[in-house]
This record gives C-alpha cells, structure tokens and sequence, in this order.
C-alpha cells in the first residue's frame, strides 16, 4: 500500500476539525462535570453559609447557569465553526482535494474497506449532530426535546471515534504506514 501524503489544505483542514472538535468536547465535559449547574450551586450555597446568608436552591440553581451560560456559548460558536469546516469538508473533493474512499471502490484490501466505512459511519454521526444542534438553536420549540436527546447521544460516538482514529494512527505509524504523523503535521515526506 502507497503511504499517502497531505496538502496543505488537507492538514490545515484536519487540524482545524480535530481542534474545534476537542474544544468542543472540553465545554462538554465542563457542562457536565466542574461547571454542573448542581455543584456548582453547591459551592455557591456553602459560600453563602460562611457569611451567615442563604438562597432557594432554586435560585442558586440558576446563579450557576448564568455563571456557565459564557462557557457554554463558545460551545455554540464551535459549532457553528465545526459546521463550517465540514462545508469546507464536503466541498473541496469537487476542487480534487481531499477526495472520499469509497468501500466498494475494487482492489480495496479489508483494512482499506473498513476505514472507509468508519469515515462513512463517523460523517454521518457528525452531520447528525451539527444538524441537531443546529435544530436546537433555530428549530421549532416542539423538536427540541428529540433533538437535545439525540444531540447529547453524540458524545458516545465522538469518543469512540477519537480512540478508534488514534489507535488506528499509532498502529499505522508503527506498521504500515511508518511517518503517518510525520506527513499530517509537516506535508510530504522527505525522502
């Protein structure tokens, strides 16, 4: 098997997605974990202890949202980048840049057909998300619950996807594929 070298545009591409992704991933795990609106009125409550005051749960429940509500709007704008990057994505094998490998494509070995099919699979479980997200923020009220359920299910796949695409790289650098890295960060291989 050919090792294949990366445009410019190709890596710049890559680059952008895998970072937008990552931060994207870091407002996730902030929502769901330090910045949870549950601890974080607790910390609120217990400050509000050590000066003999106190607030409703309720209230403070929604302190703690408007504390996070910062965060989490970079969560917003990364999506509207990430949507925009995979336009780019989609567009540019019509330019004959980054071109699709199709699993029926003839001659293919089984790995060649399986990463096909796991870039098929990770597109569209990526579609599915920037469109709900996008339903959330601009779709109608009455979809909103479907959409959030389906939206939060994208965190799942998203890992997956991560561990399955760098395990799949180091194994191809220590392999096949000797300087993969190499050429994703720094263009053509020098010989």
């Amino acid at each position: 098997m050919k090792n294949k070298d990366y445009s410019l545009i190709y890596r710049l591409l890559h680059w952008a997605i895998a970072i937008s992704m990552m931060l994207l991933l870091c407002t996730i795990f902030l929502r769901m974990y330090w910045m949870n609106k549950n601890h974080v009125s607790d910390i609120i409550q217990q400050f509000l202890a050590t000066k003999n005051m106190s607030l409703p749960e309720d209230d403070t429940i929604l302190l703690a949202k408007q504390i996070r509500q910062p965060m989490w709007i970079w969560h917003i704008y990364l999506g509207y980048v990430l949507v925009g990057l995979f336009a780019l994505r989609f567009a540019l094998p019509f330019f004959g840049e980054m071109k699709f490998s199709s699993p029926f494509k003839a001659g293919l070995s089984l790995k060649e057909k399986f990463q096909s099919w796991v870039y098929i699979v990770f597109y569209i479980c990526v579609f599915t998300s920037l469109f709900t997200g996008m339903m959330l923020k601009f779709g109608p009220e009455s979809q909103e619950e479907l959409m959030e359920e389906i939206h939060v299910l994208s965190l799942y796949y998203l890992l997956a996807y991560i561990v399955l695409h760098i395990g799949g790289v180091i194994m191809a650098e220590f392999t096949s594929d000797h300087g993969i890295v190499s050429r994703i960060i720094g263009g053509k291989k020098k010989d």
